[in-house]
């Protein structure tokens, strides 16, 4: 029989033994306690100006992937029905280097969950749901919660600022009720609707950080204000970050998003930081409405995933070009965010758990062949395959040059009828003669 004292003595020696053996081994911390390694900590205007913040990754397709959100109306009802899958993500977010937790409330307003037919839960309670996860998994670990805002039907419907206002101010409440960490309004075609929901915020919650990102490329919103101009606006309406997400490519929105720096920089906005937020879809050949006019939307876009490496390229120039915070959006798994802040290290002083170092333990591979690709410029330089013979490098996007106000673009509760679904075919079919 061992005694409870000679029990407490061997467990002693084990954690002792455990950290040494983790501190001779180079690292500055015990395997035991890396999933809440120290982060950086104050606020989050206080930590960009310290340095760098790392986002998360891209909620909405990666539950839809694992069978949790459904395809078209893509809205969050997934908080209330199956929030361990979203407290699961999140988790995995964290674990992976995101100090940032964006509470799961996409097209949480309530004009987007009544769209056709889609309306199953109040606004109230979706957002009140996603905040306690967001702040039950990020919290603990050190991490920062975001409440989320994005573009409404209301705009597209009636373009009216007191109508999209009093919109998403359901919504802000709900934020301000469960104290935040900052707000993110992102995904928007237009930096006329950003700048309203932006004003929304600081009106109603003067002293919350606010985020404000387009989903645009490097040219032009979808109404033509050129994308430097549109960074400018941003600042202006209030936001404390501006930036790009979605729609396209780490580089191109690396593109887009340095326009914004010149052009915010050279108005005077010098206290304004700059965020990036992309797809994980490598897109040169999308175009203006992004990877939404690619015809492998939404099903078969698996071959133009970013690999590892490319995100790792992503993180070191988006950090060069000034930009402090730094994350994902759609297609963003996990790895992607582990990458980013495997890249990032040395600015940061944190390490994620299990850090690939380009493939340095490889060398402990059975085949020689792979323990050769155990080396920075063996990945650095690779041209993936697709597996596909003779498949197609680019596609030829959906450009129906249509928006806010054609009859295809109106938006209603309920389902999309069989006309309605014959007009948008009979329409394509139209283009494909011109």
């Amino acid at each position: 029989v061992v005694s409870t004292q000679s029990t407490g003595r061997l467990l002693a020696f084990r954690k002792s033994f455990v950290w040494n053996r983790t501190r001779r081994q180079g690292n500055r911390y015990p395997r035991n306690q890396h999933d809440n390694m120290p982060r950086p900590t104050g606020g989050f205007l206080e930590r960009l100006d310290k340095g760098l913040v790392v986002g998360d990754g891209g909620t909405l397709f990666a539950l839809e992937k694992r069978g949790y959100v459904e395809l078209g109306p893509w809205t969050p009802q997934t908080v209330i029905e199956h929030p361990e899958a979203v407290r699961q993500l999140h988790r995995e977010f964290i674990r992976a280097g995101a100090d940032i937790c964006q509470a799961f409330t996409f097209n949480a307003s309530e004009c987007m969950l009544k769209e056709r037919g889609t309306r199953k839960h109040d606004v109230r309670k979706i957002n009140d749901e996603a905040c306690k996860i967001a702040k039950e998994i990020a919290h603990p670990a050190g991490g920062l919660v975001a409440g989320c805002l994005c573009r409404t039907s209301t705009y597209v419907t009636t373009r009216n600022e007191e109508l999209v206002k009093a919109e998403v101010k359901k919504q802000i409440e709900v934020f301000k009720e469960q104290n935040v960490d900052l707000m993110i309004c992102e995904y928007y075609a237009t930096v006329e609707e950003a700048g309203w929901h932006v004003q929304a915020v600081k009106e109603f919650w003067p002293e919350v950080p606010v985020c404000a990102s387009l989903s645009i490329n490097e040219d032009t919103d979808v109404h033509g204000v050129p994308t430097g101009a549109c960074g400018v606006k941003l600042a202006a309406a209030g936001a404390d970050v501006v930036g790009i997400n979605c729609h396209y490519d780490p580089f191109r929105c690396l593109a887009a998003t340095k326009k914004m720096i010149a052009a915010v920089k050279a108005s005077g906005y010098d206290k304004v930081h700059f965020m990036c937020q992309p797809l994980a879809y490598m897109t040169p050949d999308a175009s203006v409405q992004g990877f939404i006019d690619l015809p492998e939307f939404p099903f078969a876009l698996e071959p133009r995933i970013c690999t590892r490496f490319e995100m790792q390229r992503y993180a070191r120039e988006a950090y060069e070009a000034g930009i402090r915070f730094i994350g994902g959006c759609c297609g963003f798994e996990p790895y992607h965010i582990r990458a980013l802040s495997e890249e990032l290290v040395k600015e940061r002083d944190w390490e994620p758990t299990f850090p690939i170092r380009w493939g340095k333990f490889l060398e402990k591979h059975t085949k020689p062949w792979v323990r050769a690709r155990a080396n920075k410029e063996y990945w650095q330089n690779l041209n993936p395959g697709t597996g596909r013979p003779y498949s197609a490098s680019l596609s030829k996007p959906d450009q129906w040059g249509i928006t806010a106000g054609h009859e295809l673009v109106q938006q209603h509760e309920e389902w999309t009828s069989k006309e309605e679904l014959e007009k948008g075919q009979n329409f394509k079919k139209q283009l494909k003669k011109c």
